[in-house]
């Protein structure tokens, strides 16, 4: 086992991780690190709150990059898709991403503040 220091919202956190595993932590830890930071302001200094949030946001990019892969699996093989087809088919599911975010942002601003 080894363990590996991350630095999450200006803490540090150390996990134990197996043996060859740390960079792929470190690198987790750095994605957790930018949405705390990306939230960070609309909801103070509340950590649980911050962590919460950062996990809810990567929860959701992993949701939708599993429907988008799901629907890629689903796709015939033999279709002859453009680049223009797939953002076309890209762009709703981005515009409910920016639609959930600006959302989850005015909600946020909306809580007391209680830090």
């Amino acid at each position: 086992m080894s363990n590996v220091t991350l630095s999450i919202g200006g803490r540090s956190y150390t996990v134990a991780c197996a043996e060859g595993e740390e960079r792929h932590v470190s690198e987790l830890g750095r994605m957790i690190d930018e949405k705390v930071t990306a939230i960070a302001a609309p909801l103070g200094k509340n950590e649980v709150r911050q962590l919460l949030f950062a996990s809810l946001l990567l929860a959701d990019e992993l949701h939708e990059a599993r429907q988008a892969a799901s629907r890629t699996a689903a796709a015939p093989a033999n279709s002859h898709s453009t680049s223009a087809d797939l953002d076309e088919s890209v762009a709703p599911t981005l515009e409910r991403m920016a639609e959930w975010v600006e959302n989850l942002a005015a909600r946020l601003e909306a809580l007391p503040d209680n830090t």
